[in-house]
C-alpha cells in the first residue's frame, strides 16, 4: 500500500488564459483552475478520505483502486472540482517491465473519481497529448453537451488546451471515463479511468461493505523487447492486464474473515472476460446501469464482463486462505505468448538438440512435455519483455501471468488494513499431499488414427453449376 504524498503541479494564470471551456465558466473560475495532482507509483494507494465534509450526502466508505489511486478534489462554492491531465506516461506493468502509454495525471489508468449522488462536479481536462482528445463519462446521466463525443457533442480538446465539464452526479453506481476522439489509438495506449458515485442516503439495493475494490480490465500488444503498444492490433493482444498491471505485479485483494467485500470491474478491452474467484460464491449486485434488483441476483463463482460493461460483485469473505482470482480464459493468465509457435507435445527431440545447437547455440527444447517447464526456466529474453509464465508461491512456480491475483482472507487482518499478510499457513491435514503408490507409468503417445478402408470423398464436378449466394 502506497502512502507516498502525491506530486502536485500548479497551473497559474498563464495556462488558465488559454483555457477553452466546454461549458459556460466565468473568467474568475478559469483563473483559478485547481492543481493537477500527479501519481507515478504503481502501488495500491490507501483509500482517500476527503477532509471535512464528504459531499452532498452521508459519509461513505471510499474505494480502493487496485494498483491505482483516487483523485483528490477541492470544494469551490459548493462544487467539487477535479483536474485531469491527459498526457504520455510510462507504466510499470510488472517489476522491470515498462511500457510507454497515454494516461492521466501520471498513470494509466487515470485516477479513480469518487463523488456522492447529488454532487455538482466540475472537471477540468488539460490536454498534453500530441493530438486532440475528449473525455466521455461512460454510463452517466448528464447534459448532452457534456457527453464527450468529439464532433458530435463538442469540439475536440486541442493539444495544449484545457476544457471544463460540469454536471450533477445524478445516480449512484459504477462508471468509467475514456476518450471519444481517436479512441482506437488513445484507448489502445491506455487512456481510461474509473468513476464511483456513492449513494446520498441509505439505498435499499446497495449494501454497506467493509471493503470496496475497483479495477479496469485492459489489454495491450507489446512486441518483445519494445516499450510501445501496437495500436492497430484488434484481437491479438499479448499483454492482458488489470489496471495496466500483470501478475505478479497485481496487488492482492485482502479482507478480514467475515467482512462483506465489493469488487467493481470494468472492461475496456476488445473481448469478454469471465472473472472467477476461488473459495467463495458471490452475487452480481450492480452494473453500469445501476443496482441489480434482489430478485435478479443468483450465486456465482464466475461472471462474464463483456466489452464496455461494468460488473459489481459482492461476497462474504468467510473462508480463510489465499484464493486465486483471475480471468478464466486460459491465454489471459499468461504473459507475452508466441502465437506462431507450433505445439511440440510428444515430439521426440533425441539426437536433434546438439545438432540444432551447433547452428543456433541458444536453441532450447520447448514444449516436448508441455509448457510447464517454462515456469522455472531462466531463459534469456529481450530486454523489457514480460515472461510468458512468472510468479512464485510458497510451493513453487504459480505458472500464471496477466489477469491473475489472489484474494487473501485472514481472521487476524485488522479492519481497514490493506497490507499484504504474506502466504497463508494451512492448518495441519488441510493440504493436498503426495500418496506413495509407486512410480507412475511413462506417458505414451497414442497410435495415429487411420481412415476406414471404405472411406470415400465425393467432390463436386467442375461444371456442376454451383453458385455462391
Amino acid at each position: 500500500m502506497n502512502n507516498t504524498p502525491f506530486n502536485r503541479r500548479h497551473f497559474f494564470a498563464g495556462a488558465a488564459a488559454t483555457a477553452v471551456a466546454a461549458a459556460s465558466v466565468s473568467r474568475v473560475a478559469l483563473a483559478a483552475i485547481p492543481e493537477a495532482v500527479q501519481q507515478t507509483s504503481a502501488d495500491t494507494a490507501a483509500p482517500w478520505t476527503p477532509p471535512g465534509v464528504t459531499g452532498a450526502g452521508r459519509p461513505y466508505n471510499p474505494v480502493v483502486t487496485l494498483n491505482g489511486w483516487t483523485l483528490p478534489w477541492r470544494m469551490n462554492n459548493g462544487v467539487k472540482e477535479f483536474h485531469l491531465v491527459a498526457e504520455p506516461v510510462v507504466r510499470e506493468m510488472a517489476p522491470g517491465f515498462l511500457v510507454n502509454m497515454w494516461g492521466y495525471n501520471g498513470q494509466s489508468p487515470g485516477p479513480t473519481i469518487e463523488v456522492v449522488e447529488g454532487d455538482r462536479v466540475r472537471l477540468y481536462v488539460t490536454n498534453r497529448l500530441p493530438e486532440h482528445t475528449t473525455i466521455h463519462w461512460h454510463g452517466q446521466r448528464l447534459p448532452n453537451g457534456m457527453d464527450g463525443v468529439g464532433g458530435l457533442n463538442q469540439p475536440a480538446i486541442p493539444a495544449g488546451k484545457t476544457f471544463v465539464y460540469e454536471f450533477t452526479a445524478r445516480r449512484p453506481g459504477t462508471f468509467m471515463y475514456h476518450p471519444h476522439a481517436d479512441e482506437m489509438v488513445q484507448m489502445a495506449m491506455g487512456m481510461m479511468g474509473f468513476w464511483v458515485t456513492h449513494p446520498k442516503q441509505k439505498h435499499p439495493l446497495i449494501e454497506d461493505v467493509q471493503r470496496d475494490y475497483c479495477f479496469l480490465l485492459n489489454a495491450f500488444d507489446v512486441e518483445p523487447g519494445s516499450m510501445t503498444p501496437q495500436v492497430n492490433t484488434m484481437l491479438d493482444q499479448n499483454i492482458w492486464a488489470w489496471n495496466s498491471r500483470v501478475f505478479p505485479g497485481i496487488t492482492p485483494l485482502v479482507a478480514r474473515l467475515g467482512e462483506r467485500v465489493r469488487v467493481r470491474v470494468g472492461n475496456l478491452t476488445m473481448t469478454n472476460h469471465p472473472i472467477h474467484i476461488h473459495g467463495i460464491e458471490f452475487e452480481v449486485t450492480g452494473t453500469d446501469g445501476g443496482p441489480v434488483p434482489r430478485t435478479a441476483r443468483w450465486p456465482e463463482v464466475s461472471t462474464d464482463v463483456a466489452v464496455g460493461q461494468m460488473r459489481q460483485i459482492e461476497f462474504i469473505a468467510d473462508e480463510p486462505g489465499d484464493w486465486a482470482m483471475h480471468c478464466h480464459k486460459s491465454h489471459h493468465t499468461m504473459g507475452a505468448m508466441g502465437h506462431d509457435v507450433p505445439t511440440m507435445i510428444g515430439t521426440d527431440h533425441r539426437g536433434l538438440v546438439k545438432r540444432l545447437q551447433r547452428a543456433s547455440p541458444d536453441y532450447m527444447v520447448m514444449g516436448e512435455r508441455g509448457m510447464a517447464d517454462m515456469g522455472e526456466m531462466q531463459m534469456e529474453i529481450p530486454a523489457n519483455t514480460f515472461p510468458m509464465m512468472t510468479g512464485t508461491g510458497p510451493h513453487g512456480p504459480i505458472e500464471m501471468g496477466g489477469m491473475f491475483t489472489t484474494l487473501k482472507v485472514r481472521a487476524d487482518q485488522k479492519a481497514g488494513d490493506y497490507s499484504d499478510p504474506g502466504a497463508y499457513t494451512q492448518p495441519p491435514g488441510t493440504q493436498a499431499r503426495l500418496v506413495d503408490s509407486g512410480a507412475a507409468p511413462d506417458a505414451t503417445r497414442p497410435a495415429a488414427a487411420t481412415a476406414p478402408a471404405n472411406a470415400t470423398v465425393r467432390k463436386p464436378a467442375a461444371d456442376a453449376g454451383h453458385h455462391h449466394h
